[in-house]
């Protein structure tokens, strides 16, 4: 956690005024949660997008001169209520948590994408109540489709399992989440770097002339394979693309073989149409391989293939369900979606950036930008389908879609996870301050709710919400007052029914939260460098948000790390300030250092705001060419003034803070002083209120040591948990207290040596 600025006297009656207000509003909610409306249990549609923050949507005011397509989400928001001031984290897996479990990340210790070198720390817990688990009490089944991303398979004693044991009856989808690299040998037809959209495209998109209009088509089936010749389609799919979305490999310009020929190779992965399949159904898992028919589909139309099977499933069963629909698009690596999932406008902007000077080159900037859009499109075309085909929307005679919220007990809810991906950023929001960053543009995301529910539909609210509040708003439908539900763990969800019901809704919040940083790996340790965004005229900057690899490399960077093998690297190093200070060593002139070296994304940032003005800290080490082989503390204060206006929104952007401070090492090396806050009519006052707010936040979950069930008490229920534990598995649990890896005797010691009633 990271020091903020001492409190002052007037910041602490700013803030009990403050939570006087909140503690009013949450006792009229309450008396909403027993409502008769609630208590007919509807039915949740909870859709989850990936990295497609609130920029890209045309419904929300925003998406820049050429937005993605949307109208089945443009209909849903229209027909319900945008909530138009959404915060959620600042990547997948505390985003994620945060809708799940209705906490921060400094509970539950979820600070960043989950990897495999990070421990079961920061891991969902197995006693987290989680939505699934709160419903359970109301008799709800519930499903999970696509991506989990919340623990495991590694350092997790449930594996595969992990969907499973926190709460979910059915998953349908990948537990690590996150797509493969794209393979650039199109199933093994072509040497590495040969198809880098993991496709043989067409001769009119060709590189290098390895494109072709035509070829044999093999596909696995659960007998053996079958072989089709292909010649393009009317969707203006290279027959390459044709076969792929089928779940085959194509042999550029070839005749059917009885056998496909030796060099096609249906193992490997293939970042969106190729990923091993997981299922938990009823706590029985099941890993599907990558050369089975069930994994080899473009993933959002798997995602809601599953759904909509097991949504119809339900019509025979008395109990209401809740189906989340996880999606991975637009998740990078970013591919092209099958042609029948596009408007004609998009297939025509997709050939036209392909055929161009990059051809089939999902890598380059200028074609993931077109990509990008294209797979929120799909995304929303499948979106539409899974409504037609389970009855909560109907087609009229052209063709188009009605979504009715009064026509099913169904709520509908749509939100994203977390920003945009740098490369695919809408003007005008910050393209250098986006996803895995606390500023606006990488924490900003839309909301949607709709249904039977919502009072005065096509509605936008203005007000301060968060992505934890969407764990309450689904107690809130179904009867539950969620905090009492998830008792004794603190939740940060604050009520959005009062928004649903009422169309003059003051704000609820008063201060929204938001936090990233590194999680927790064995002994003190942290993911390898990355340097992101170099180019001839940037030297990029480093960041340990990348899990490994294949990740850094599919995001644009370049890998320091084990395994480095890209020429700019100049050592082998475990840190980002150890990037720098490798520069500064192969350096021959030290004069050129300043232009040499990378910038730093933080490692530890928050950031808190009020209706006005936002307070962001960030922190990192970095190399110090005075004391070298040593990391400085390097910290930084910044203080915004920001609104949600549409079309140009105040942002805060690099150079119109109002104030600014930077420590090395705890001393002030640059920045304003806090008198500073004085040129601006009501920013200090603000300051001391979000300050004091940050301070309260972080003083609600003292370190209690031993408490591995996360009760508030270090008692003989950890000791019984522990027991539980260590009888079955001795690896990464929450009962790794040090941190080594093992839960052994010594976790065991930190329990009995910390017994206590209550944390401090």
């Amino acid at each position: 956690m990271f020091r903020i600025f001492n409190l002052k006297r007037n910041a602490l009656k700013i803030l009990s005024g403050s939570l006087a207000a909140v503690a009013t509003v949450s006792l009229s909610a309450q008396l909403l949660i027993g409502n008769a409306e609630a208590a007919r249990k509807p039915n949740i549609l909870f859709i989850i997008m990936d990295d497609a923050g609130i920029d890209q949507f045309s419904t929300f005011g925003y998406g820049g001169p050429n937005p993605p397509l949307t109208p089945v989400i443009n209909q849903i928001a229209d027909k319900g209520i945008k909530f138009r001031n959404t915060w959620s984290m600042p990547e997948c897996s505390n985003g994620r948590m945060a809708l799940m479990t209705g906490r921060y990340p400094f509970r539950t210790q979820i600070y960043q994408a989950i990897g495999e070198r990070d421990l079961a720390n920061s891991h969902a817990s197995p006693y987290d109540i989680t939505v699934p688990k709160m419903l359970k009490k109301m008799g709800y089944n519930s499903s999970l489709f696509g991506k989990y991303h919340l623990g495991g398979p590694e350092n997790n004693e449930a594996g595969d399992g992990a969907p499973s044991s926190m709460g979910w009856d059915y998953f349908y989808g990948w537990t690590a989440g996150l797509p493969a690299s794209i393979d650039t040998t199109a199933g093994g037809v072509g040497d590495p770097g040969t198809y880098m959209c993991g496709y043989v495209p067409s001769t009119a998109r060709q590189i290098d002339d390895e494109g072709a209009n035509t070829g044999a088509c093999y596909t696995p089936t659960y007998s053996g394979t079958k072989c089709k010749v292909l010649r393009g389609d009317s969707m203006g799919n290279s027959p390459g693309l044709t076969c792929l979305s089928n779940g085959g490999v194509l042999v550029p310009n070839a005749a059917c073989q009885k056998t496909p020929p030796n060099n096609v190779n249906f193992s490997k992965l293939n970042s969106q149409y190729v990923s091993p399949l997981v299922t938990n159904i009823n706590k029985v898992v099941t890993q599907v391989s990558a050369n089975n028919p069930q994994s080899r589909k473009y993933r959002s139309t798997l995602e809601v293939d599953g759904a909509i099977s097991w949504i119809k499933a339900q019509k025979n069963r008395s109990a209401p369900w809740m189906a989340t629909v996880s999606f991975t698009a637009d998740h990078t690596p970013l591919q092209t979606p099958p042609g029948h999932l596009l408007s004609a406008a998009t297939r025509a902007q997709l050939a036209a950036v392909m055929g161009g000077d990059a051809g089939s080159d999902c890598s380059q900037i200028e074609v993931q930008r077109v990509v990008s859009d294209a797979m929120i499109e799909a995304m929303d075309t499948e979106i539409g389908r899974l409504l037609t085909s389970t009855g909560l929307a109907k087609k009229n005679r052209a063709g188009q879609i009605v979504y009715d919220p009064k026509a099913t007990n169904t709520m509908i809810v749509i939100v994203d996870d977390n920003g945009s991906f740098v490369n695919t950023v809408k003007l005008p929001f910050d393209f250098a301050r986006s996803k895995a960053t606390p500023y606006q543009t990488g924490v900003w995301v839309p909301l949607i709710v709709a249904g039977p529910q919502v009072s005065s539909p096509g509605r936008e609210v203005e007000h301060m919400t968060n992505t934890v509040d969407v764990f309450g708003l689904f107690g809130e439908l179904v009867g539950l007052d969620p905090h009492q539900a998830a008792s004794p763990r603190t939740i940060d969800s604050q009520s959005l029914m009062p928004y649903l019901k009422n169309t003059s809704q003051t704000s609820i919040r008063n201060f929204n939260f938001t936090q990233g940083g590194l999680n927790i790996q064995e002994d003190n340790g942290h993911n390898p460098p990355c340097v992101l965004g170099a180019s001839d005229t940037s030297t990029g900057s480093c960041s340990q948000t990348p899990v490994n690899k294949s990740v850094c490399e599919d995001n644009g960077g370049v890998w320091w790390g084990t395994g480095a093998d890209d020429p700019s690297v100049k050592a082998v190093v475990e840190d980002c300030w150890q990037v720098n200070e490798a520069i500064y060593n192969a350096l021959g002139d030290k004069n050129t250092y300043s232009t040499a070296k990378v910038g730093q994304t933080p490692q530890r940032y928050y950031a808190g705001r009020n209706d006005r003005f936002k307070l962001v800290n960030t922190a990192w080490l970095d190399y110090d060419p005075v004391n070298p082989g040593e990391a400085t503390q390097t910290s930084v204060e910044e203080f915004y003034e920001i609104n949600q206006n549409k079309g140009a929104p105040l942002l805060d952007r690099r150079g119109t803070e109002i104030y600014k401070q930077v420590k090395m090492d705890g001393v002030v090396v640059e920045g304003q002083t806090i008198d500073n806050l004085a040129t601006t009519s009501g920013a200090a006052a603000s300051y001391a209120a979000i300050v004091a707010y940050l301070e309260a936040e972080f003083a609600s979950e003292p370190a209690c040591p031993g408490d591995g069930n996360g009760d508030g008490a270090v008692d003989a229920k950890d000791v019984d948990g522990y027991e539980r534990t260590v009888s079955r598995w001795t690896g990464s649990s929450v009962f790794d207290f040090d941190h080594d890896g093992d839960t052994d005797a010594d976790d065991k010691y930190i329990i009995t040596t910390n017994f206590t009633p209550a944390c401090p």
